[in-house]
Protein backbone atom coordinates (compact mmCIF):
# COMPACT_ATOMS: atom_id res chain seq x y z
CA UNK A 1 0.00 0.00 0.00
CA UNK A 2 1.56 3.50 -0.71
CA UNK A 3 0.70 6.70 0.63
CA UNK A 4 1.59 9.95 -1.43
CA UNK A 5 2.28 12.59 1.03
CA UNK A 6 1.39 16.20 -0.34
CA UNK A 7 4.78 18.55 0.38
CA UNK A 8 3.74 21.25 2.78
CA UNK A 9 4.67 24.86 2.77
CA UNK A 10 6.72 26.00 6.11
CA UNK A 11 5.67 28.87 7.92
CA UNK A 12 8.09 31.62 7.74
CA UNK A 13 8.61 30.70 12.04
CA UNK A 14 8.91 26.96 11.16
CA UNK A 15 11.61 27.84 8.64
CA UNK A 16 13.62 30.47 10.62
CA UNK A 17 13.62 27.83 13.39
CA UNK A 18 14.90 25.13 11.59
CA UNK A 19 17.05 27.90 9.92
CA UNK A 20 19.11 29.33 13.39
CA UNK A 21 18.87 25.32 15.06
CA UNK A 22 21.33 24.26 12.10
CA UNK A 23 23.83 26.61 13.58
CA UNK A 24 23.45 25.77 16.72
CA UNK A 25 26.14 23.06 16.82
CA UNK A 26 30.02 23.36 16.74
CA UNK A 27 30.36 21.64 13.67
CA UNK A 28 28.89 24.08 11.07
CA UNK A 29 31.32 26.79 12.89
CA UNK A 30 34.45 24.63 13.13
CA UNK A 31 33.84 24.32 9.11
CA UNK A 32 33.45 27.87 8.44
CA UNK A 33 36.52 28.91 10.27
CA UNK A 34 38.68 26.37 9.24
CA UNK A 35 37.56 27.49 6.15
CA UNK A 36 40.77 29.40 5.30
CA UNK A 37 39.97 30.85 2.02
CA UNK A 38 37.20 32.59 3.90
CA UNK A 39 38.29 32.99 7.13
CA UNK A 40 41.59 35.05 5.80
CA UNK A 41 39.95 36.96 3.22
CA UNK A 42 37.32 38.15 5.71
CA UNK A 43 40.54 39.32 7.99
CA UNK A 44 42.25 40.57 5.42
CA UNK A 45 39.79 42.37 4.08
CA UNK A 46 38.87 44.30 7.48
CA UNK A 47 42.65 44.61 8.24
CA UNK A 48 42.93 46.55 4.83
CA UNK A 49 39.81 48.74 5.82
CA UNK A 50 41.55 49.47 9.51
CA UNK A 51 41.96 53.25 8.72
CA UNK A 52 37.55 53.06 8.03
CA UNK A 53 37.11 50.78 10.99
CA UNK A 54 39.79 52.58 13.80
CA UNK A 55 37.36 54.72 16.04
CA UNK A 56 34.09 53.58 14.51
CA UNK A 57 30.95 51.58 15.36
CA UNK A 58 30.74 48.46 13.68
CA UNK A 59 27.80 45.97 13.06
CA UNK A 60 28.16 42.12 12.29
CA UNK A 61 25.04 41.15 10.82
CA UNK A 62 25.07 37.09 11.89
CA UNK A 63 28.33 37.11 14.06
CA UNK A 64 27.87 33.09 15.04
CA UNK A 65 31.17 33.01 17.44
CA UNK A 66 31.67 36.32 16.55
CA UNK A 67 35.40 35.91 15.01
CA UNK A 68 34.98 38.79 12.65
CA UNK A 69 33.63 41.07 15.44
CA UNK A 70 36.93 40.49 16.63
CA UNK A 71 38.95 41.74 14.05
CA UNK A 72 36.87 44.60 14.02
CA UNK A 73 37.99 45.25 17.49
CA UNK A 74 42.11 44.36 16.25
CA UNK A 75 41.54 46.73 13.27
CA UNK A 76 40.69 49.39 16.07
CA UNK A 77 36.73 49.67 15.63
CA UNK A 78 35.63 52.02 18.54
CA UNK A 79 32.25 49.59 19.33
CA UNK A 80 31.05 46.18 17.44
CA UNK A 81 27.48 45.04 18.31
CA UNK A 82 27.88 41.31 17.22
CA UNK A 83 23.64 40.32 16.33
CA UNK A 84 23.51 36.58 16.25
CA UNK A 85 19.87 34.46 16.15
CA UNK A 86 20.99 31.14 17.19
CA UNK A 87 22.12 29.84 20.47
CA UNK A 88 25.79 30.17 19.24
CA UNK A 89 25.50 33.66 20.81
CA UNK A 90 26.43 32.71 23.84
CA UNK A 91 29.80 30.89 22.75
CA UNK A 92 30.51 34.34 21.40
CA UNK A 93 29.80 36.04 24.26
CA UNK A 94 32.69 33.74 26.09
CA UNK A 95 35.30 34.66 23.03
CA UNK A 96 34.80 38.29 23.67
CA UNK A 97 35.46 37.98 27.38
CA UNK A 98 38.14 35.27 26.70
CA UNK A 99 39.94 37.89 24.11
CA UNK A 100 39.21 40.64 26.91
CA UNK A 101 37.35 42.42 24.49
CA UNK A 102 33.63 43.11 26.39
CA UNK A 103 34.57 46.90 26.53
CA UNK A 104 34.24 46.82 22.22
CA UNK A 105 32.15 44.12 21.61
CA UNK A 106 28.65 43.83 22.44
CA UNK A 107 26.70 40.00 21.86
CA UNK A 108 23.06 40.91 20.89
CA UNK A 109 20.80 37.49 20.97
CA UNK A 110 17.84 37.52 17.98
CA UNK A 111 17.53 38.42 14.79
CA UNK A 112 18.98 41.83 13.38
CA UNK A 113 15.21 42.45 12.24
CA UNK A 114 14.19 42.46 15.88
CA UNK A 115 17.33 43.90 17.60
CA UNK A 116 17.80 47.80 18.78
CA UNK A 117 21.22 49.51 18.54
CA UNK A 118 21.84 52.43 20.59
CA UNK A 119 23.22 54.39 17.72
CA UNK A 120 23.47 54.12 14.13
CA UNK A 121 27.04 52.48 12.54
CA UNK A 122 29.85 53.14 9.63
CA UNK A 123 30.38 49.96 9.20
CA UNK A 124 28.62 46.74 8.58
CA UNK A 125 30.02 43.46 7.66
CA UNK A 126 28.56 40.06 7.61
CA UNK A 127 29.33 36.66 6.02
CA UNK A 128 26.11 35.79 4.81
CA UNK A 129 26.68 33.88 1.64
CA UNK A 130 24.70 30.29 1.14
CA UNK A 131 25.36 27.70 -1.62
CA UNK A 132 24.92 29.56 -4.99
CA UNK A 133 25.42 32.40 -3.08
CA UNK A 134 21.70 32.94 -2.10
CA UNK A 135 20.62 29.47 -0.39
CA UNK A 136 19.67 30.72 3.39
CA UNK A 137 17.87 34.06 2.29
CA UNK A 138 20.30 35.86 4.77
CA UNK A 139 21.42 38.78 2.18
CA UNK A 140 17.51 39.81 2.87
CA UNK A 141 18.69 40.65 6.41
CA UNK A 142 22.07 42.40 5.51
CA UNK A 143 20.23 45.26 3.63
CA UNK A 144 17.76 45.27 6.53
CA UNK A 145 20.37 46.37 8.62
CA UNK A 146 21.78 48.45 6.01
CA UNK A 147 18.34 50.78 5.41
CA UNK A 148 17.97 50.83 8.77
CA UNK A 149 21.14 51.23 11.04
CA UNK A 150 24.24 52.04 8.30
CA UNK A 151 24.90 56.45 8.02
CA UNK A 152 25.13 57.59 5.14
CA UNK A 153 28.39 56.89 3.06
CA UNK A 154 29.25 54.04 5.23
CA UNK A 155 31.03 50.94 5.18
CA UNK A 156 29.78 47.70 3.71
CA UNK A 157 32.35 44.67 3.08
CA UNK A 158 31.75 42.70 1.63
CA UNK A 159 30.31 45.25 -0.81
CA UNK A 160 29.58 43.23 -4.22
CA UNK A 161 28.43 39.72 -5.15
CA UNK A 162 28.69 38.12 -8.61
CA UNK A 163 27.48 34.65 -10.49
CA UNK A 164 29.13 32.06 -12.95
CA UNK A 165 28.07 29.64 -14.89
CA UNK A 166 30.16 26.96 -16.70
CA UNK A 167 29.44 23.90 -18.41
CA UNK A 168 30.84 20.72 -17.04
CA UNK A 169 31.72 17.18 -17.27
CA UNK A 170 31.50 14.48 -14.25
CA UNK A 171 33.19 11.48 -15.39
CA UNK A 172 31.99 10.20 -11.92
CA UNK A 173 28.23 10.38 -13.24
CA UNK A 174 29.35 8.80 -16.15
CA UNK A 175 31.22 5.84 -14.68
CA UNK A 176 27.69 5.67 -12.19
CA UNK A 177 25.74 5.47 -15.38
CA UNK A 178 27.94 2.93 -17.23
CA UNK A 179 28.18 0.49 -14.23
CA UNK A 180 24.91 -1.03 -15.27
CA UNK A 181 26.42 -2.36 -18.27
CA UNK A 182 28.98 -4.16 -16.76
CA UNK A 183 27.46 -6.28 -14.14
CA UNK A 184 26.24 -8.81 -16.74
CA UNK A 185 30.37 -9.51 -17.35
CA UNK A 186 30.87 -9.76 -13.57
CA UNK A 187 27.78 -11.79 -12.36
CA UNK A 188 26.18 -13.01 -15.57
CA UNK A 189 22.93 -10.65 -15.00
CA UNK A 190 22.05 -8.17 -18.17
CA UNK A 191 21.60 -4.99 -16.10
CA UNK A 192 21.92 -2.89 -18.96
CA UNK A 193 18.17 -1.75 -18.85
CA UNK A 194 18.65 -0.07 -15.35
CA UNK A 195 20.52 2.53 -17.20
CA UNK A 196 17.81 4.72 -18.21
CA UNK A 197 16.24 4.70 -14.51
CA UNK A 198 19.46 5.70 -13.40
CA UNK A 199 19.87 8.32 -15.40
CA UNK A 200 16.66 9.80 -14.24
CA UNK A 201 17.60 8.96 -10.56
CA UNK A 202 21.11 10.76 -10.66
CA UNK A 203 20.35 13.61 -12.65
CA UNK A 204 17.26 15.28 -11.45
CA UNK A 205 16.62 18.46 -10.30
CA UNK A 206 18.72 19.04 -7.13
CA UNK A 207 21.26 21.21 -6.72
CA UNK A 208 24.09 19.11 -5.61
CA UNK A 209 26.60 20.51 -3.89
CA UNK A 210 29.93 19.33 -4.79
CA UNK A 211 33.79 20.38 -5.83
CA UNK A 212 34.27 21.04 -9.52
CA UNK A 213 37.59 19.73 -10.83
CA UNK A 214 39.40 22.76 -13.54
CA UNK A 215 39.55 19.34 -15.48
CA UNK A 216 36.00 19.05 -15.57
CA UNK A 217 35.34 22.50 -16.82
CA UNK A 218 34.37 22.93 -20.48
CA UNK A 219 34.83 26.61 -21.01
CA UNK A 220 35.62 30.08 -19.61
CA UNK A 221 32.55 30.47 -17.11
CA UNK A 222 29.82 33.41 -17.93
CA UNK A 223 28.74 36.08 -14.83
CA UNK A 224 25.28 36.14 -15.18
CA UNK A 225 24.62 38.55 -12.34
CA UNK A 226 25.95 41.00 -10.36
CA UNK A 227 24.67 42.49 -6.80
CA UNK A 228 25.63 45.68 -5.05
CA UNK A 229 25.34 45.49 -1.49
CA UNK A 230 24.75 49.66 -1.21
CA UNK A 231 22.07 49.30 -3.78
CA UNK A 232 19.99 46.02 -4.56
CA UNK A 233 16.54 45.87 -2.77
CA UNK A 234 15.00 42.98 -1.12
CA UNK A 235 12.11 42.68 -3.91
CA UNK A 236 15.58 42.49 -6.39
CA UNK A 237 16.61 39.53 -4.80
CA UNK A 238 13.12 37.61 -5.06
CA UNK A 239 14.71 37.07 -8.84
CA UNK A 240 18.24 37.64 -9.83
CA UNK A 241 19.73 36.51 -12.71
CA UNK A 242 20.62 37.08 -16.47
CA UNK A 243 22.13 35.92 -19.98
CA UNK A 244 25.21 33.89 -20.83
CA UNK A 245 27.34 33.08 -23.24
CA UNK A 246 30.13 30.07 -23.21
CA UNK A 247 32.10 28.41 -25.58
CA UNK A 248 33.53 25.10 -25.42
CA UNK A 249 37.40 24.30 -24.99
CA UNK A 250 37.10 20.75 -26.81
CA UNK A 251 35.35 17.46 -27.50
CA UNK A 252 33.61 16.51 -24.63
CA UNK A 253 29.86 15.24 -23.22
CA UNK A 254 28.24 18.25 -20.85
CA UNK A 255 26.46 16.58 -18.60
CA UNK A 256 25.34 19.33 -16.12
CA UNK A 257 26.51 23.12 -15.30
CA UNK A 258 28.06 24.54 -12.63
CA UNK A 259 27.53 27.76 -10.72
CA UNK A 260 29.54 29.72 -8.16
CA UNK A 261 30.11 33.13 -7.13
CA UNK A 262 32.82 35.61 -5.64
CA UNK A 263 32.48 38.57 -3.42
CA UNK A 264 34.35 41.61 -3.64
CA UNK A 265 35.45 44.05 -0.75
CA UNK A 266 35.97 47.19 -1.07
CA UNK A 267 39.05 49.35 0.02
CA UNK A 268 38.39 53.24 -0.27
CA UNK A 269 41.31 53.67 2.34
CA UNK A 270 43.87 52.36 -0.85
CA UNK A 271 41.91 53.05 -3.65
CA UNK A 272 45.25 52.18 -6.18
CA UNK A 273 45.61 48.94 -4.38
CA UNK A 274 43.63 45.45 -6.32
CA UNK A 275 40.01 44.84 -4.79
CA UNK A 276 40.45 41.83 -2.50
CA UNK A 277 37.88 38.68 -4.00
CA UNK A 278 36.83 35.80 -2.01
CA UNK A 279 36.06 33.02 -4.87
CA UNK A 280 34.18 29.62 -4.66
CA UNK A 281 35.40 29.48 -8.88
CA UNK A 282 36.72 25.83 -9.74
CA UNK A 283 40.08 27.69 -10.61
CA UNK A 284 40.74 28.95 -7.25
CA UNK A 285 41.51 26.74 -3.90
CA UNK A 286 38.11 25.00 -2.28
CA UNK A 287 35.86 26.41 0.29
CA UNK A 288 33.25 24.84 2.09
CA UNK A 289 31.00 26.96 -0.53
CA UNK A 290 32.38 24.53 -3.35
CA UNK A 291 30.35 24.83 -6.24
CA UNK A 292 26.73 24.24 -7.22
CA UNK A 293 26.33 21.26 -9.69
CA UNK A 294 22.77 21.36 -11.87
CA UNK A 295 22.59 17.77 -13.86
CA UNK A 296 20.75 18.10 -17.48
CA UNK A 297 18.41 15.36 -18.43
CA UNK A 298 20.78 14.01 -20.65
CA UNK A 299 24.13 14.72 -21.80
CA UNK A 300 25.02 16.93 -25.04
CA UNK A 301 28.27 16.70 -27.14
CA UNK A 302 29.86 19.26 -27.54
CA UNK A 303 33.14 19.85 -29.99
CA UNK A 304 35.50 22.85 -30.26
CA UNK A 305 33.91 26.09 -29.80
CA UNK A 306 30.61 25.17 -29.57
CA UNK A 307 27.97 27.85 -28.01
CA UNK A 308 26.41 26.94 -24.96
CA UNK A 309 23.92 29.68 -24.43
CA UNK A 310 20.58 30.88 -22.38
CA UNK A 311 19.34 32.33 -19.08
CA UNK A 312 19.54 31.60 -15.13
CA UNK A 313 16.82 32.85 -12.81
CA UNK A 314 17.47 32.26 -9.00
CA UNK A 315 14.66 33.04 -6.75
CA UNK A 316 12.86 31.54 -3.31
CA UNK A 317 10.97 27.95 -2.85
CA UNK A 318 7.44 28.49 -3.06
CA UNK A 319 7.47 26.21 0.42
CA UNK A 320 10.59 27.97 2.04
CA UNK A 321 11.86 31.27 1.61
CA UNK A 322 15.21 30.12 2.91
CA UNK A 323 15.64 28.01 -0.15
CA UNK A 324 16.72 28.87 -3.44
CA UNK A 325 15.29 27.76 -6.84
CA UNK A 326 17.73 27.88 -10.19
CA UNK A 327 16.10 27.84 -13.49
CA UNK A 328 17.81 27.42 -16.68
CA UNK A 329 17.20 28.19 -20.03
CA UNK A 330 20.28 27.17 -22.47
CA UNK A 331 20.66 26.01 -25.68
CA UNK A 332 24.07 23.81 -26.62
CA UNK A 333 25.09 24.02 -30.03
CA UNK A 334 22.21 22.97 -32.79
CA UNK A 335 20.09 21.38 -30.10
CA UNK A 336 16.70 22.39 -29.36
CA UNK A 337 16.38 25.27 -26.27
CA UNK A 338 16.22 22.60 -23.11
CA UNK A 339 14.80 24.25 -19.68
CA UNK A 340 15.03 22.42 -16.13
CA UNK A 341 14.50 23.82 -12.58
CA UNK A 342 16.50 22.75 -10.03
CA UNK A 343 16.29 23.26 -6.16
CA UNK A 344 18.09 22.09 -2.62
CA UNK A 345 16.18 19.22 -1.43
CA UNK A 346 13.69 19.91 1.55
CA UNK A 347 15.78 17.91 4.56
CA UNK A 348 12.94 19.28 7.13
CA UNK A 349 11.72 17.12 9.92
CA UNK A 350 9.14 15.27 7.61
CA UNK A 351 10.90 14.85 4.61
CA UNK A 352 11.47 10.91 5.72
CA UNK A 353 8.23 10.52 4.41
CA UNK A 354 8.62 11.72 1.54
CA UNK A 355 12.28 10.22 1.11
CA UNK A 356 11.86 6.55 2.47
CA UNK A 357 15.51 5.60 1.69
CA UNK A 358 18.05 7.88 0.79
CA UNK A 359 21.42 7.04 -0.74
CA UNK A 360 23.83 10.36 0.42
CA UNK A 361 27.08 10.02 -0.84
CA UNK A 362 29.69 12.10 0.41
CA UNK A 363 33.46 12.93 -0.84
CA UNK A 364 35.67 15.08 1.48
CA UNK A 365 39.58 15.31 2.12
CA UNK A 366 40.79 15.23 5.51
CA UNK A 367 44.00 16.87 6.57
CA UNK A 368 46.64 14.39 7.99
CA UNK A 369 49.34 16.32 10.06
CA UNK A 370 52.87 14.99 9.43
CA UNK A 371 55.15 15.34 12.21
CA UNK A 372 58.85 15.15 12.64
CA UNK A 373 60.41 13.25 15.46
CA UNK A 374 60.03 15.11 18.74
CA UNK A 375 56.62 15.95 17.66
CA UNK A 376 57.09 19.12 15.37
CA UNK A 377 54.09 19.72 13.07
CA UNK A 378 55.70 19.77 9.35
CA UNK A 379 52.56 20.18 7.49
CA UNK A 380 49.12 18.41 5.93
CA UNK A 381 48.74 15.26 4.54
CA UNK A 382 45.28 15.22 2.29
CA UNK A 383 43.30 11.53 2.30
CA UNK A 384 40.34 11.63 0.08
CA UNK A 385 37.50 9.79 1.44
CA UNK A 386 34.11 9.02 -0.11
CA UNK A 387 31.27 7.69 2.15
CA UNK A 388 27.93 6.37 1.89
CA UNK A 389 25.29 6.84 4.62
CA UNK A 390 21.51 5.03 4.59
CA UNK A 391 18.44 6.80 5.78
CA UNK A 392 16.01 3.92 6.90
CA UNK A 393 12.27 4.68 6.61
CA UNK A 394 11.07 6.97 9.73
CA UNK A 395 14.45 8.56 10.11
CA UNK A 396 15.23 12.03 8.86
CA UNK A 397 18.47 12.66 6.75
CA UNK A 398 21.67 14.49 8.79
CA UNK A 399 21.10 17.69 7.07
CA UNK A 400 20.82 21.23 8.55
CA UNK A 401 16.59 21.04 9.81
CA UNK A 402 16.60 17.52 10.61
CA UNK A 403 16.12 18.01 14.10
CA UNK A 404 20.03 17.02 15.00
CA UNK A 405 19.95 13.37 14.56
CA UNK A 406 23.05 11.74 14.42
CA UNK A 407 23.83 8.68 12.08
CA UNK A 408 26.56 6.67 11.83
CA UNK A 409 28.13 6.22 8.30
CA UNK A 410 30.58 4.37 6.82
CA UNK A 411 33.54 5.47 4.97
CA UNK A 412 36.73 3.61 3.12
CA UNK A 413 39.78 5.59 1.51
CA UNK A 414 42.99 3.93 0.26
CA UNK A 415 43.90 3.82 3.65
CA UNK A 416 41.46 1.77 5.43
CA UNK A 417 37.32 2.07 6.26
CA UNK A 418 35.72 3.05 9.21
CA UNK A 419 32.76 4.17 10.82
CA UNK A 420 31.76 7.93 11.30
CA UNK A 421 29.40 9.84 12.72
CA UNK A 422 27.01 12.57 10.82
CA UNK A 423 25.32 15.43 12.48
CA UNK A 424 23.78 18.38 10.67
CA UNK A 425 24.99 17.09 7.36
CA UNK A 426 28.67 17.61 8.73
CA UNK A 427 30.94 14.80 9.07
CA UNK A 428 32.52 14.17 12.48
CA UNK A 429 34.84 11.30 14.12
CA UNK A 430 36.74 10.36 11.12
CA UNK A 431 38.61 7.66 12.03
CA UNK A 432 41.13 7.27 9.10
CA UNK A 433 42.00 10.73 9.68
CA UNK A 434 44.87 9.59 11.95
CA UNK A 435 48.51 11.75 12.51
CA UNK A 436 50.98 10.70 9.81
CA UNK A 437 53.92 9.58 11.53
CA UNK A 438 58.18 9.32 10.53
CA UNK A 439 57.81 11.98 7.70
CA UNK A 440 60.94 14.14 7.70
Amino acid sequence: MSHVVKKRKLDKTRQDRLYFDSYSDVTIHEEMIADHVRTSTYRTAILRNSESIRGKVVLDVGAGTGVLSVFCAQAGAKKVYAVEACSIAEQAAKIVRHNKLEDRIEVIRGTVETAELPEKVEVIVSEWMGYALLHESMLNSVLYARDKWLKPGGLILPSKAELFIAPVSDPVLEDRLHFWYTVKEQYGVDMSCMSDFARRCLMNSDITVNAVTVEDVLSHPARFAELDLYAVTAEELRSVGGHFRCESFGSAAVNAFCVYFTVTFPCPDKPQAQALVLSTSPFKAETHWKQAVLYLDAPVDVVQDTPVTGTVRMYPSKESARHICIHVDYTIGEQKRQSKTFSIPDWSSDSHLLFPRTRLECRFVSTNLKRKKGGKKTGFSPVVSTCVWLSEAGSSPPFPGSGGDERVASSSTSRGTGEFRVRQGRVTNHPIATQDEGHD
